[in-house]
Order: C-alpha cells, then structure tokens, then sequence
C-alpha cells in the first residue's frame, strides 16, 4: 500500500482553513495535521519532523537554518500570504526544497479599517463608555469626547495603506499631514496631503499613526525621544509592525502622559504573553494583530494552501511559486 503524504498545517489560531474551501481531495490523498495553537521550539519541532510538506499561516512559525537541517523528510514548504518574514528561504533554497505562497488579499483595505476602528475607539473612548454603560453608570467627565475634524491626523509612510487612511482623515475634514523617509511634497500632495519633518508630525497631531515597513532605516523609530515630543492628548497608532516603536519606550512614556494614549495592533511577541502588562495599560488599547484578518483574505488563504497541496501531490505546476531574492 502507497503511503500517503504526511502534510502539518501551522497557526491555524482562527480554525478557519477548513471553513473557507474544501478538502475532500486532500483528506483522500493526504494525511492531514492543522494545528490550531502557536507552536515554538521543541514543540515546533515535534509537529513537524515528520512532515513531507508544511503550510503556514503567514509568519507564525518561525523557521530557521538550524530548524531547516532537522527536517529530512521535508519536500515542500508553502505560506499564505507573500511575504515571510521569518522564514530562511535561502536555507529551503540550499536543500532543494521547492516553495509556494498563496495571494495576499485585501489585507491593505483591511488594514485600513481596523486602523479607523483603534483611532476613533480610543478618541471616544467607547471601551470606558461600554464598560461604565454595563455597570448600570450613564454619562460622566469621560463622555465630553474631542472632536476628530479640524485637528491634524500625522501619517507615518505614506504608502498603500497609508493613503489610504489619509483619504479618510480628509473626509471626516482633519488637516491630514505625512512623513516618510522618502517622501517628496509632490507624491504627498498627489494625495492631499502635506508633507513635513518627523519632529513637526509628532509634535504638532492629534493622532499619529504608522504605516511603514520595519527595515534597517525604520526599526526603533519611534523611541523616547520623539515620544516625548507628542502632546498630551496625542493618540499613537500602530497597525504596521511592532519594531517602529520601542515598545518598552511606550509603556514608560503613555505612563509620563506623553502621549495621552496609544492603540496597538502588532507586537514584538505574538502572541502576546497572557501576563504582559500591555494588556492591562489604562491608556492603551490593544487587539491580537487584527489588521488581516477578515473572510476574505482567509477565503483566498484557505483556497490558496488546497489548491497549492493537490498540485504538489498531482506533481503539476506550483499556482504562486515563492523564489526567494
């Protein structure tokens, strides 16, 4: 009797893979192992040794060199999404080891959203308003809420996502201002935006929120120093990546009151340890790294890993294969 393909599934936290499209073919051609819990180390390790081929849900599972060279049986590694950014392609690429990915999706219009949701959450503070509401409380010094339009929205990279959120700080009529490493006045008017210098952005908006990569010339941007320039009432955003900001500047400075609150969507460590003090600062609000995950992108993750495994096993072509640079 053949044996059948030994395939893991990792960081399936949503259980959404097997909703989103079907599995028929594979659960007839393969067998199939989801794992629905992070996994680090040894434990990673155990999951996987004796897989043939791996899917991974984004880069929740790092894999290294040393992680790479323990995995003998392994023939094929895919990803959803097209960009890895804790994955060593290069030591796939050294063993043979071909790649896939799936299509992204509309994780920048998504992105988008939840970037509004955490800014006009924490500027009306709907979280105390909803917590006060169900203590049987009404209206108290928290309820006179300021006012979005008319104060100065400061975008930090003035990207897809970016512009994005600048077209709706235009229309809720908020003075929408940019600043990226590159930008030039004529790309930032393009979008109705002014362009200025970083110390201005920080300390002149009522809400300032980051939209780059986190790169050589990006990583620690925001640490105490400019902290410390942004107003009192300031609100500090972050649905980018968590190594723009010094995350222990933060906590110390939303302590000083410089800014007056933040919102934040990604972390250093992710999940975010149960006992992290993150998740009880009064002044910041935080949610697990929602900024992609919606129906339809993991409709098209989801589509995109059954679609990739049945080529693998029918040995036809790759859909999207991934080629390391």
């Amino acid at each position: 009797m053949t044996r059948l393909p030994n395939i893991v599934i990792l960081g399936d936290y949503e259980r959404a893979l097997r909703r989103f499209s079907r599995w028929d073919k594979l659960d007839q051609q393969a067998k199939i192992t989801i794992h629905h819990e992070p996994l680090q180390d040894e434990s990673l390790y155990e999951a996987i040794k004796d897989a043939d081929a791996i899917a991974i849900v984004r880069d929740r599972s790092p894999f290294n060199e040393a992680l790479i060279a323990r995995l003998p049986k392994l023939k094929f590694l895919m990803f959803t999404g097209e960009r890895n950014g804790t994955l060593d392609a290069a030591a796939l690429a050294t063993r043979g080891i071909p790649m896939g990915c799936t299509l992204g999706g509309p994780s920048k219009e998504t992105t988008t959203e939840l970037t509004w949701a955490l800014i006009l959450g924490s500027a009306k503070r709907l979280i105390e308003q909803n917590h006060m509401m169900a203590r049987g409380e009404w209206r108290d010094a928290l309820s006179v809420l300021p006012m979005l339009s008319g104060e100065r929205l400061g975008i930090i990279g003035l990207g897809a996502i970016g512009s994005r959120v600048a077209r709706v700080g235009n229309a809720f009529g908020m003075e929408v201002l940019a600043w990226s490493p590159h930008l030039t006045p004529e790309r930032a008017a393009h979008e109705n935006v002014k362009s200025i210098s970083l110390d201005e952005l920080l300390s002149t908006s009522k809400i300032v929120s980051l939209h780059l990569v986190a790169g050589p010339g990006t990583k620690g941007l925001i640490s105490a120093n400019q902290l410390a320039l942004m107003r009192p009432d300031a609100i500090l955003v972050n649905t980018a990546r968590s190594a723009l900001i010094n995350m222990s500047d933060l906590q110390k400075a939303l302590q000083a009151g410089r800014p007056g609150q933040a919102a934040v969507d990604v972390f250093d460590l992710e999940p975010l340890p149960a006992n992290d003090p993150l998740r009880n600062t009064s002044n910041l609000l935080v949610t697990p790294h929602l900024g992609f995950i919606a129906e339809p992108i993991f409709e098209i993750f989801s589509n995109g890993i059954t679609k990739t495994l049945e080529a693998w096993i029918d040995q036809k072509p790759i859909p999207h294969p991934f080629k390391s640079e």
